[in-house]
């Protein structure tokens, strides 16, 4: 019967030591990836309430000058 060489386990530990540092950057690396998804998903919704607000805030900015200038209409015939 052969004994291990004396190498071997520290080999062995060093290699699992590898293998558990190996799987938590997996894990990391998916974590990451899920939340660069949901950041883009967030992202997307917010560029399209900004551009809702932006256009609600055009009309509004429209309807402003339009009774303004009516407002000024009736002071001139007035």
């Amino acid at each position: 019967m052969s004994t291990p060489a004396p190498f071997n386990d520290p080999v062995k530990q060093e290699l699992a030591a590898l293998g558990e540092q190996v799987d938590r950057l997996l894990d990391a690396v998916r974590r990451l990836g899920e939340e660069n998804r949901s950041l883009r998903h967030s992202q997307e919704q917010l560029a399209s309430e900004r551009a809702g607000l932006m256009a609600r805030n055009e009309q509004a900015r429209s309807r402003v000058e339009a009774m303004i200038q009516r407002l000024k209409a009736l002071e001139n015939n007035g």
